[in-house]
């Protein structure tokens, strides 16, 4: 056992995205563990046999297996931004449910034997609800930002990245500018810092490292 939680993550992964940013801006200190997913740890699959990051293993051993739960975890200790309070779970769901779906078989058509551009499309859809969204705020609950922008941000930047001329020009002027905001922010910045996979032996690697 550890006094601090120990976090098992991957630096691309938008689930782990989002449960970084949410312990970062708690002021969660935790050991972080990189996976190389080609090799994932034993520790990793003795915590959560599942072994998808993140996981989060508690100083008291229970661990936390799904990345909306870390950051509510993490909020509920310390939220001084008041992410809680600016919550759409509707919209959230959306992103992880069919958003996700789309986005999957847009970003890896050879995985999934899918038609990007059918998927494309419908995905495009979906975040024309987030822009009429933000065409009166800066964020999708209000003009400060929240756990629902932050859960959903990762993914619309992955969707946005497989194709980024395609989706400048799309018309999508209020998710564009959301998006770059994000992407430009301090938070953002500080939970992208590359670090070396993990391997038993390692010294301990504080995260965040300030």
């Amino acid at each position: 056992m550890t006094d601090k939680p120990i976090l098992y993550s991957f630096r691309r992964c938008p689930y782990a995205m989002r449960a970084r940013m949410a312990l970062l801006i708690s002021g969660t200190a935790c050991f972080i563990r990189e996976v190389k997913l080609s090799h994932k740890p034993k520790e990793l699959i003795a915590a959560s046999p599942k072994a998808t990051v993140p996981v989060l293993v508690r100083p008291d051993g229970g661990v936390i297996e799904e990345s909306l739960a870390i950051m509510r975890w993490s909020l509920a200790h310390n939220d001084p931004e008041g992410w809680l309070e600016r919550e759409d779970r509707a919209l959230i769901e959306a992103n992880d449910g069919p958003f996700k779906h789309h986005l999957d078989r847009y970003k890896y058509p050879e995985r999934h034997a899918s038609d990007p551009v059918e998927h494309r499309a419908a995905g495009l859809a979906l975040l024309e609800v987030l822009e009429a969204r933000l065409a009166a705020r800066r964020n999708l609950c209000g003009d400060a930002r929240g756990i629902t922008d932050i859960a959903i941000f990762p993914f619309v930047r992955q969707f946005a990245e497989t194709d980024r001329t395609w989706f400048d020009a799309q018309p999508l002027p209020g998710l564009q500018a959301w998006l770059r905001d994000h992407l430009q922010s301090i938070l953002f910045g500080e939970i992208m810092v590359r670090i070396e996979p993990w391997r038993p032996g390692d010294a301990p690697l504080l995260f965040p490292a300030h």
